[in-house]
């Protein structure tokens, strides 16, 4: 076996385990979701006490709060939201993403993001104060009390809204609510002090979710759950660890806290969506994540430092709450006008980040120049293929100075027979003499890897990929190519089998197809080997990555298309400038009649 084959694989042979590894045993399952535990009993729904909102246990209110759902209402408009605010905690827990629909269906519903107790899956933000010195526990607003609204009736971004809360004892909270005109909404919390006395109190934000999520993806290359940026590090949690959290005997709850932080936010994370608590970064907060085991609960919390309020005076403290899509270009005006450090490492880039993120970045400028995402990847590819190529050229030129080499390697055979260690030998001489690198003729594939990796990262994670059409009949790059054998690529009148199912993976559709053929072509740039194993691998690996591809997302094979196409085009140039004729057609009809006479022999027999 020459070194040009056992290179290239070798090389191919990594490819394949390590996607093969990826697709079959980390597949995203689709588990069942266990309902949350909240039903009629709301007034059981465990709220934060007003003597210290993170042990919700401590206290149990002597009546039954009015459920969220029911209270005085604030409705929440703006150019990307849609919804309200209750009244009760001054809760953000109505939130529809106007612009993104379930489906790719026009008619489709819009995406809901958070929801009121009282529905499946409820999820809200609420913003409160803690009693310390010199108030009572039960003159300080929480996620329960009934706010009044003092002015506005609707949220917009041009028109903010305030509520206030007198409790009856000389101070009156007040929170100024505005939003911009994409996800973020701005809390002013303040307490006025009317009363004679210096009093004390601490703010706090929470978010807290009832059950994990129902469209949880459990995919391994996919974080879901708690993100946390803390003094410059990130944290990511998953529902299954919170709910691993041992009990905190100061709270009596399964929790995690970390109580120095001086800049950072924290909050939920799903695969395109987002909710996150943003404190004043200049002004140290403490952040808790917590599971409620007895209500399937998860909350997590921002705890700011207690505002001291002289008799007469006034304390204001302003939070930030990110609420919406994970946009890329939107995150990143937040960490790079707004000062919201590290916020752009909310969205999950990965091992590889160093390659996502810039990936990411160029292909979105590229969508903006050319307004498609479909188009974008095959300009970013043509981009790779360009950096790369001082690389692949050498490859290249290696490759055709061995097939040049091809009858001296047959004469050493020859004259080695069986010693293997002289036909070792002479090899290596032979390469010295004629400066070519066996090794260089596998560089390019295995420069592809983690560029494929990053690429399906990109293309799996981000929401600029999500619903994103191409051409005809690939109208979501994020999802696989949804043509199929089955009904001829849709000529025959009816569907082609269910996505996800064992038959879509058997009965592929038109880009599996072509990068099977693409990858067919790319092997007869070269005579095939004369080792029935190497022949044999040679002659399967096109359709057994046909197939296995077949199911990911439409915008890699795309990708992996038009890389392999490139790389044709690149390999045949350049082999030809430097001596080398490869015979495309000739190695296709050799190949044909090896399989012909495979077929008569077998007959045969």
């Amino acid at each position: 076996m020459d070194d040009q084959n056992r290179n290239l694989i070798l090389a191919t042979v990594l490819s394949f385990v390590v996607i093969m590894a990826w697709s079959v045993l980390f597949a995203p399952e689709d588990l069942p979701v266990e309902p949350g535990t909240e039903t009629a009993q709301i007034a059981d729904d465990p709220t934060l006490p007003a003597a210290d909102p993170v042990t919700p246990t401590a206290t149990a209110p002597s009546e039954a709060p009015e459920p969220a759902a029911e209270a005085p209402r604030i409705a929440i408009e703006t150019p990307q939201l849609a919804g309200s605010i209750s009244l009760q905690g001054g809760r953000i827990d109505d939130l529809a993403l106007t612009q993104y629909r379930e489906t790719t269906d026009e008619n489709a519903d819009i995406v809901r993001l958070l929801r009121p107790v009282g529905e499946k899956g409820a999820y809200f933000a609420s913003f409160g104060w803690t009693a310390t010195d010199g108030i009572d526990a039960s003159a300080v607003p929480g996620p329960d009390t009934i706010w009044s609204l003092d002015n506005g009736d609707t949220l917009t971004p041009s028109s903010p809204v305030t509520l206030s809360w007198d409790n009856g004892a000389g101070q009156i909270f007040r929170t100024e609510i505005s939003v911009d005109d994409a996800f973020m909404f701005t809390f002013a919390q303040s307490v006025e002090n009317l009363s004679s006395n210096t009093v004390a109190a601490r703010p706090y934000g929470l978010l807290r979710r009832h059950g994990q999520p129902e469209d949880l993806k459990n995919f391994f290359i996919l974080h879901e759950g708690l993100v946390r940026m803390t003094d410059g590090e990130l944290q990511e949690t998953d529902y299954d660890d919170i709910t691993d959290y041992e009990v905190d005997p100061r709270e009596r709850t399964q929790a995690e806290r970390l109580d120095v932080a001086t800049s950072g936010w924290l909050g939920y994370t799903d695969h395109y969506w987002m909710t996150t608590l943003i404190p004043d970064q200049s002004t140290p907060f403490r952040s808790t994540s917590k599971y409620f085991d007895t209500r399937d609960l998860f909350q997590a919390e921002a705890v700011m430092p207690i505002e001291t309020v002289e008799a007469g005076a006034t304390a204001t403290v302003t939070t930030r709450l990110f609420a919406g899509a994970k946009e890329w270009e939107a995150i990143r005006g937040y960490e790079n006008e707004d000062g919201v450090s590290g916020f752009l490492d909310s969205i999950d880039w990965g091992w590889f980040f160093f390659l996502t993120k810039p990936i990411f970045a160029l292909l979105h400028y590229l969508n903006i120049i050319i307004g498609n995402m479909g188009w974008s990847i095959l300009a970013l590819t043509v981009i790779l293929k360009i950096i790369v190529l001082p690389l692949a050229y050498k490859s290249y030129v290696s490759m055709a100075k061995m097939k040049e080499l091809q009858p001296e390697m047959e004469k050493l055979k020859e004259r080695a027979g069986d010693d293997k260690q002289a036909m070792q030998q002479g090899m290596m001489k032979l390469y010295k003499d004629n400066k070519v690198n066996p090794a260089a003729g596998c560089l390019p594939i295995l420069l592809q890897i983690p560029i494929f990796f990053s690429l399906y990262k990109v293309i799996f994670v981000t929401i600029e990929l999500r619903h994103a059409p191409w051409i005809g009949w690939i109208d979501d790059l994020s999802a696989p190519d949804p043509s199929s054998i089955l009904n001829l690529f849709g000529l025959l009148p009816f569907a082609g089998p269910e996505p996800g199912s064992i038959l879509a993976v058997i009965m592929i559709g038109i880009l599996p197809i072509l990068l099977g053929v693409s990858m067919w072509l790319q092997q007869k740039l070269n005579p095939a080997p004369t080792d029935p194993t190497q022949q044999m691998i040679f002659a399967w690996m096109p359709w057994v990555f046909m197939f296995m591809l077949g199911s990911f997302a439409s915008g890699l094979v795309l990708y992996w298309i038009a890389n392999n196409v490139i790389t044709f085009t690149q390999q045949y140039a350049i082999m030809r400038s430097h001596g080398a004729k490869p015979d495309v057609f000739g190695n296709i009809k050799a190949s044909l009649r090896k399989r012909a006479q495979d077929a008569d022999k077998t007959e045969g027999k």
